[in-house]
């Protein structure tokens, strides 16, 4: 896989990262699946030394919010957004404050009234941006029949509408993600239950999808996240037999190097493509 030399690329293990991508191709594409984060992993975090919008991002900066409503928005980002990503505090200390700043933004978008039929033109407005190289991943699993498990904490309907939006919404797609629920006349009314934040991505919110039952011979997993929080993604998938995690340093790069090679097989840094997840499939789905 020519795209493992790229600069971007750190390996901690690289014997056993090779050792895990020729499982992957020797056993088939019958057994693969791919488990995805979305906001920050499939989009980018950043163009042009400007930021990308998250999924939430999207709907908090655009012209559906009243002034009032984006300032309150922006004041919980800049109160829970470094306690997100602080690797001085614990997950359990992390988790109910996480619960905490999805629940006050969620409530605030519910006051703002949004009417369903304004997502398609506030997506094709705002500055979301799929990585390069989103056309071949999506075509590559979609062509060989390779379920893509995208489970975000972002808002659903939006992340869908990039993906539309982009034509790659396929049907061996499936989204686990905090999806809105609007009244008879589109409107709003609440985000429907679990709610998904960072670090809760596991099987607990994924009981009684049926999903992961479905795909339970699909026993080899590549994982794509950009946050400790995603690490747990395949927790719910019954008998794993290889997993290979790769993983999106995006920021804060020389802080967290060391814990993202901890804790992924592969770390990508600083890296807006998916060039090196397509050498990798390219390769176990060859024939």
């Amino acid at each position: 896989v020519p795209e493992l030399e790229k600069a971007t690329v750190r390996i901690r293990q690289p014997e056993r990262v090779r050792g895990i991508i020729e499982s992957l191709r020797e056993q088939g594409v019958a057994k693969l699946q791919v488990i995805s984060d979305f906001d920050m992993t499939l989009s980018r975090f950043g163009c042009n030394g400007r930021r990308c919008p998250t999924s939430h991002n999207i709907l908090d900066t655009s012209r559906v919010i009243s002034e009032d409503g984006k300032k309150k928005l922006k004041d919980l980002l800049h109160y829970y957004y470094p306690i997100e990503i602080d690797p001085n505090r614990t997950l359990e200390e992390k988790r109910p404050l996480m619960v905490e700043w999805w629940t006050k933004a969620h409530e605030l978008l519910v006051q703002q009234k949004i009417h369903k039929g304004d997502i398609a033109q506030i997506v094709r407005e705002s500055e979301a941006m799929l990585r390069d190289g989103f056309k071949e991943f999506f075509d590559q699993l979609h062509q060989n029949n390779v379920p893509l498990f995208i489970f975000s904490a972002g808002i659903g309907d939006i992340l869908e509408e990039i993906i539309r939006q982009a034509n790659v919404f396929y049907s061996n797609v499936n989204v686990v993600s905090n999806y809105m629920d609007f009244s008879d006349d589109g409107v709003l009314t609440h985000f429907r239950g679990p709610l998904i934040h960072t670090y809760n991505k596991n099987n607990t919110v994924l009981q009684g999808t049926g999903y992961f039952q479905q795909l339970s011979t699909r026993t080899n997993i590549i994982l794509l996240g950009d946050s400790m929080g995603d690490l747990t993604m395949a927790d719910g998938v019954p008998s794993v037999e290889n997993i290979l995690k790769i993983g999106f340093l995006n920021d804060k790069v020389e802080e967290r190097r060391g814990k993202y090679l901890d804790s992924y097989d592969i770390v990508l840094e600083s890296d807006e493509t998916l060039d090196v997840v397509n050498g990798i499939l390219r390769y176990i789905l060859t024939e």
